[in-house]
């Protein structure tokens, strides 16, 4: 079954997944086109308007003196968590804005209420299913539900998956993931486009380490095999250790623009 994918460089190709492992979810308005030329087209317009918008987006942020951030991970990997920690942390510090991408319901966002910071719930189910991602239409429409003016930083938590969200510019200034030990030591080999478009990882669940068949620096060694750029954070969201540098990184990257 063919795909069709995003390169770094804009174009957009096709490639076969008979022969190599492909997570398996829905991909919404942008997969029922026709085949050859005529979807290349029309997924190409897709990502221009999405480009676009994605511009807008990040105008608004910085004519706020706002910085984005894209938080990424699989289903499970504790980005919730993650998140849920950083606003009690961030809460006396900084102005923080979340919006919270789900395919359906508001359990994450109900998580992250009353941390002190303005919530915005975006659901991408579009009665077929969801949207695997977020693109910069939707979070174009989310920051309605925000008060600009007065925020210093806004979290874009995007809808679990390891393939479709890293294809989309939502108009961050920087993208972030959450990978835990409990996803096994190959996920950056299985899913380098995720893996090399961050600019953070935070390593999380490493209190687990012991009990699992695990080693830190191979985690480490497969990230750094396709991303060799990127920060890495080992972290566990639960004990709150390597917490503090993740935090730390957090200031650091709102503090490079200012109201």
């Amino acid at each position: 079954m063919g795909r069709f994918h995003r390169h770094d460089d804009g174009t957009v190709h096709s490639h076969e997944h008979d022969d190599h492992e492909h997570h398996s979810h829905d991909h919404g308005e942008h997969s029922g086109y026709a085949t050859g030329s005529e979807r290349i087209e029309v997924l190409e317009h897709i990502f221009a308007e999405n480009d676009s918008r994605a511009d807008i987006n990040r105008a608004a942020f910085e004519s706020n003196g706002i910085r984005a951030l894209n938080l990424m991970s699989s289903p499970g990997s504790g980005k919730t968590t993650v998140l849920a920690a950083t606003l009690d942390e961030l809460a006396n510090d900084l102005a923080v804005g979340v919006i919270e991408g789900d395919i359906a319901t508001d359990l994450d966002a109900a998580k992250l209420s009353g941390r002190g910071a303005q919530i915005s719930l975006l659901n991408t189910n579009n009665g077929f299913g969801g949207e695997c991602h977020l693109d910069a239409p939707m979070v174009n429409r989310a920051l309605q539900g925000l008060d600009l003016p007065v925020l210093d930083l806004v979290i874009i938590e995007n809808v679990g998956n390891l393939v479709c969200p890293a294809e989309f510019d939502v108009g961050e200034h920087a993208k972030a993931m959450v990978y835990s030990v409990t996803e096994g030591e190959d996920k950056p080999l299985k899913y380098p486009v995720m893996f090399r478009s961050v600019d953070v990882v935070l390593l999380n669940k490493i209190d687990l380490v012991p009990h699992l068949d695990a080693d830190v620096d191979t985690y480490i060694a497969r990230v750094r095999e396709v991303n060799p750029s990127a920060t890495i954070l080992p972290v566990s969201a639960r004990t709150g250790e390597g917490m503090p540098n993740w935090f730390d990184w957090l200031r650091n990257f709102t503090s490079a623009t200012q109201h």
